[in-house]
C-alpha cells in the first residue's frame, strides 16, 4: 500500500464538528475520490441547531466567501475576492427556549443542511450571514463562550451526518452515516 499525503483526507472538518471524514486509503483512491469532489459529486448532509427562527421552510445561500480582510483566521462573506459558497437547507423542526437553557430569549431551529460548495466554515458563515448562527459557534456567533457554557453546550452544534460518494474501486454507491451525537440530540429529540 502507497502512502497518501496529508493522510489521504478528502473530506475534514472543522474543529469541534462532530461527524464523518473521508480519507482515502490509497493515491489512487484519494484521485479518484478528489475527482468527485472537485465535480461536486460527492454529497454530504449536515445536521445543525441554528440559533432563531430561520423565516422560510427551505432556501439556498449563494454568497461567495474569503478570507476575513482583518481577522485572517476567520472566514467572512467577500462580495469581492471571494470565492463561490453555496449552501442549501430545510428546517426540520422549530424550537422554543427549552428547559435548562431558558436564559436563551432566542427560538432555535434544527436545520439540515447540503453542501455544494466545500469553502472553509461555509455553513457555519452562511447560517451566520442569515442571522441564524449555529448555536455554541463562539467565533461566528452572538454569544461568547461563557454564555454557551452557561447552557451546557461546549462546541458548535454541527454535525456531518452522511456522505454518499462511488466507491473509488468497485464503483458502488456508497451512502455512509453518522449518528447524532448525545450534545445535539439531547435538544433536538426525535426528528
Amino acid at each position: 500500500m502507497s502512502h497518501v499525503p496529508r493522510a489521504g483526507i478528502v473530506h475534514r472538518l472543522d474543529k469541534d464538528t462532530s461527524g464523518l471524514l473521508l480519507v482515502a486509503k490509497t493515491e489512487a483512491a484519494h484521485a479518484a475520490l478528489s475527482r468527485q469532489m472537485k465535480a461536486r459529486t460527492i454529497r454530504r448532509r449536515y445536521l445543525a441547531l441554528a440559533e432563531g427562527d430561520l423565516p422560510l421552510d427551505a432556501g439556498t445561500v449563494d454568497v461567495p466567501i474569503g478570507r476575513h480582510a482583518t481577522h485572517r483566521k476567520t472566514m467572512a462573506v467577500r462580495h469581492l475576492g471571494g470565492r463561490a459558497a453555496v449552501t442549501h437547507y430545510r428546517v426540520l423542526k422549530r424550537l422554543g427556549a427549552m428547559g435548562h437553557m431558558s436564559h436563551v430569549t432566542c427560538h432555535m431551529s434544527v436545520v439540515e443542511l447540503s453542501l455544494e460548495t466545500g469553502r472553509t466554515h461555509q455553513i457555519r458563515v452562511h447560517l451566520a450571514h442569515l442571522g441564524h448562527p449555529v448555536v455554541g459557534d463562539t467565533t461566528y456567533g452572538k454569544h461568547p463562550a461563557s454564555f454557551w457554557r452557561q447552557a451546557g453546550v461546549d462546541r458548535q452544534l454541527l454535525h456531518a451526518y452522511q456522505l454518499s460518494f462511488t466507491h473509488p474501486r468497485t464503483g458502488r454507491p456508497m451512502t455512509l452515516t453518522a449518528p447524532t451525537p448525545d450534545d445535539i440530540g439531547r435538544w433536538i429529540g426525535d426528528i
